[in-house]
């Protein structure tokens, strides 16, 4: 893999989401026609722009890796104003990787959510919760009201709820649900 672009960072997610579901994974890997080590050597170059003291920043770094957004808008989240840039991936063509950034550019949350205007799955039970089928957002507002749980990296988040009288907890890598337990 010479450059470092959507194809290479789709890499990068998928390395987090194999921790959970790696068959998943390994399809879709396959599918950009990439091996273990290309997907290795794109996580390297990845993990090295994050760190590198020459960094102009997540928001930049997305830009450049990713090029110009398919979509912008403000959002209020509660009493934040912030910028929502949204951008395809070719592996989930239902959604999108969403950057929430602040009015200076510092990223406050960078995750998948359905595109706009792409139908969402039905939600009705723990049964209809498939790893990969579901954002946190859908999660969320189908099993209202949720409580929101640390993660286990920065990359993930977890959702308490209760579904057919029991307790549950629902947990996504880049907001894409991995996986359930109830």
């Amino acid at each position: 893999m010479t450059s470092f672009g959507p194809a290479a960072f789709q890499l990068v997610l998928l390395r987090r989401m194999a921790d959970f579901q790696p068959d998943l994974a390994d399809e879709a890997r396959r599918l950009l026609g990439a091996s273990l080590a290309d997907q290795r050597e794109a996580n390297k170059r990845w993990q090295a722009m994050v760190r590198s003291p020459r960094s102009r920043g997540a928001l930049a770094r997305y830009r450049s890796v990713l090029g110009l957004p398919e979509s912008t808008g403000h959002r209020a989240i509660g009493d934040l104003e912030c910028e929502a840039l949204l951008w395809p991936l070719p592996l989930w063509p239902d959604l999108r990787f969403e950057v929430l950034a602040a009015p200076d550019g510092a990223v406050w949350n960078e995750w998948l959510v359905r595109a706009p205007g792409a139908r969402g799955p039905v939600l009705e039970s723990p049964d209809d919760l498939l790893p990969w089928s579901a954002t946190v957002d859908e999660v969320a507002r189908a099993f209202a009201p949720v409580r929101p749980m640390e993660g286990t990296a920065p990359t993930r988040w977890r959702l308490a709820f209760t579904a057919q009288g029991r307790p549950c907890v629902a947990e996504f890598t880049y907001g894409l649900l991995q996986r359930v337990g109830c």
